[in-house]
């Protein structure tokens, strides 16, 4: 009995001092849980919000409108950039037009050039067996300079009309890109969810006008939380960017959930207030920030947690 009571007092003080040895190794930290938070604004328009559905503490998923501003002058502005742009597609339509007519008047041309040059051989070899006198010739050498001065006209008609069509299509270009941009504009009135999150705060009200980059709600990322806890000089050293980290709160102490240190300021700065005492006040630590994964929405921005790190030993 002697022995085996020894034996159970020694396994007992060899555990409390293996547990001792590793708690050594163990930082615990304390802080609150923050979110990933976006101020969400319109962007280019200036109008007066007409829908604001949803409120502070309201979840909402992605694409969800969360206001809405008035937006019958940017309708109106997306109305003369379409208008607009039928008259500059007719006018590429007229263009082509004048082009095909240039086109076919030039063979026309052509062809009057080709008789006139028959005529004029015809009447030189008249001429030069004593058939026809020197003015049918003359008339003949005139009518093909008529008509070769025709259809250089023409030449540079059709040209013209060929540098139109290019002309017109640059116009459409441009027009539609007028129309695009009246679109995109246009979309702007409407304010969507750019991920699944909760209003946080809400800024502005219904009836408020707001410019662009007016704040007028806050979303919060519940699904990726982090932590902000402070870590003591003497302690930097033994803590890694990447590290995991075991996370708890005071709901659900046995719960873990598992974090990552994804920041570590490179500049001291005095312990925050909400430390009671001067004397811990007055230190110098380094803010951290550790990630944490909360696909089921527990952890709440503002709830104070606790970190556990297992610190790295010299060389480690």
């Amino acid at each position: 009995m002697t022995l085996v009571l020894l034996a159970t007092v020694w396994r007992t003080q060899l555990l409390a001092l293996l547990k001792a040895k590793d708690e050594t190794n163990v930082l615990s930290l304390s802080g609150n849980i923050e979110a990933h938070e976006s101020v969400l604004g319109f962007k280019t328009v200036q109008s007066r919000i007409v829908e604001l559905p949803f409120h502070e503490g309201q979840w909402v998923s992605k694409g969800t409108v969360l206001a809405v501003v008035d937006d019958a002058d940017y309708r109106q502005q997306m109305a003369i950039a379409e208008s607009n742009l039928a008259v500059q597609k007719q006018q590429l339509e007229a263009a082509r037009q004048n082009l095909y007519t240039a086109e076919r008047t030039l063979l026309v041309d052509q062809a009057e050039v080709r008789q006139r040059q028959l005529d004029q051989q015809r009447a030189l070899d008249l001429q030069q067996q004593g058939f026809t006198s020197k003015a049918t010739l003359d008339q003949a050498d005139t009518a093909l300079k008529q008509a070769s001065a025709v259809l250089q006209r023409d030449q540079s008609l059709q040209t013209a009309a060929a540098r139109a069509i290019d002309v017109a299509k640059a116009s459409v270009h441009s027009g539609e890109a007028a129309v695009a941009l009246a679109r995109i504009v246009l979309s702007y009135t409407t304010l969507r969810a750019p991920f699944d999150g909760v209003v946080n705060v809400q800024q502005a009200e219904v009836g408020e006008i707001v410019v662009p980059g007016t704040p007028v709600l806050t979303l919060a990322d519940l699904d990726h939380v982090w932590l902000r806890a402070y870590l003591n000089e003497s302690d930097l050293g033994r803590v890694r960017m990447g590290q995991e980290v075991s996370v708890s709160n005071d709901s659900d102490p046995n719960r873990r959930y598992q974090g990552r240190i994804s920041f570590i300021s490179e500049k001291a700065e005095f312990t925050p207030k909400s430390v009671e005492t001067h004397a811990e006040r007055v230190n110098l630590v380094y803010r951290i920030k550790i990630d944490i994964a909360n696909p089921e929405h527990e952890l709440v921005p503002g709830m104070p947690a606790d970190a556990r790190i297992a610190l790295h030993t010299a060389g480690s």
